[in-house]
């Protein structure tokens, strides 16, 4: 017996791939509906070999569905995940809207597993932001041997993390460098992104951090440790999709970096690709696809006395969205509803 699932925002870039990884990971669907807004009623969509056509989200009936995996943004979410929620549906919410509620779980399947039993207060599960998920995997397994007390992360986000809008506006940036007579101006990011990197993601705060750096200190204090410092610089640049991180972390007991690859070589969800050598580590473009988080760059830090220094890369829209919303709902299946 298999679920009930739907998949709210299912012609977007995250709902399309929700899709496909349902499919790819033969995750126990017995019946399956994609919705979208009323101007994209009757798309198509493809689920493994078979083609599906949108439904209207405005109104769909969640009433006897298991599962949704919402994957439309922090406004429509409010207006409709409580009514999933109150029809005995399960929202599995890729916005950001309820990942600080401190009733509703953020989970990475990979870290906080357990989490899933707060899913019972509203009905509703968070997933956390892209550059957030990659890194807990990362952190998790070191943290368990050595506790961490401060994270330092710099990041390199792709723009497919701001939507369709943001690839079409690389793609045509790129494309008029070598016409100038057809330019284009920045619209959906603050300046030119083609060539260029931008430290910007998400509205500035009164403290000078952006939300999207607040974000990853928030989220990584929720899903893993409150007692874990962390600092983050959120950065913008011209990949299309795969997001980078070059994370420097201080732990209270001194981890050999040895023994770290050993522990992430071992770890659920990393792959890691460390060699000294040319070519020895993950670049964005080698991820896409892909379902691990790969780790690279191993290193001791030695201006610290007990630090170490990685580099982490995962695509930004598997893990760091449409594959952990799928595995929460594997998670959510195995764990309470135990229908498949």
């Amino acid at each position: 017996m298999g679920y009930k699932i739907v998949v709210v925002g299912a012609t977007g870039n995250v709902g399309r791939e929700m899709l496909s990884i349902l499919a790819e990971r033969q995750f126990p669907v017995e019946k399956i509906a994609a919705l979208a807004s009323r101007k994209s009623l009757g798309t198509e969509v493809s689920f493994g070999d078979k083609t599906l056509k949108t439904q209207d989200l405005d109104t769909f009936d969640f009433t006897g569905w298991d599962m949704a995996l919402f994957a439309i943004g922090s406004d429509a979410t409010k207006q409709y995940a409580p009514k999933a929620a109150k029809a005995g549906c399960v929202v599995i919410d890729n916005s950001s809207l309820y990942r600080y509620d401190s009733e509703i779980p953020l989970i990475v399947p990979e870290v906080n597993p357990d989490a899933i039993t707060m899913v019972s207060n509203k009905n509703i599960i968070a997933n956390p932001n892209c550059s957030t998920a990659q890194m807990v995997v990362a952190l998790k397994p070191l943290h368990d041997r050595a506790r961490i007390k401060r994270v330092v992360v710099s990041t390199y986000q792709s723009v497919s993390g701001a939507g369709k809008d943001g690839i079409d506006e690389l793609w045509d940036q790129t494309k008029s460098i070598y016409n100038p007579v057809d330019d284009k101006p920045a619209k959906k990011f603050t300046k030119q992104i083609a060539f260029n990197v931008i430290p910007h993601i998400d509205a500035f705060m009164d403290s000078g951090d952006t939300k999207e750096e607040w974000k990853m200190v928030a989220e990584t204090k929720k899903i893993m440790d409150t007692k874990i410092k962390v600092t983050a610089t959120c950065v913008r640049v011209p990949v299309f999709v795969g997001h980078s991180e070059a994370i420097n972390i201080e732990f209270e007991d001194f981890l050999d970096e040895d023994e770290a690859r050993d522990i992430l070589r071992e770890s659920p969800g990393i792959m890691v690709v460390d060699k000294r050598e040319d070519g020895g580590y993950i670049t964005p473009i080698e991820c896409v696809g892909d379902f691990a988080t790969y780790i690279s760059r191993i290193r001791q830090d030695t201006t610290v006395e007990n630090g170490l220094n990685l580099w982490c890369v995962s695509d930004n829209l598997r893990k760091g969205a449409a594959l952990n919303a799928v595995q929460i709902a594997e998670l959510l299946g195995n764990r309470v509803l135990k229908k498949g």
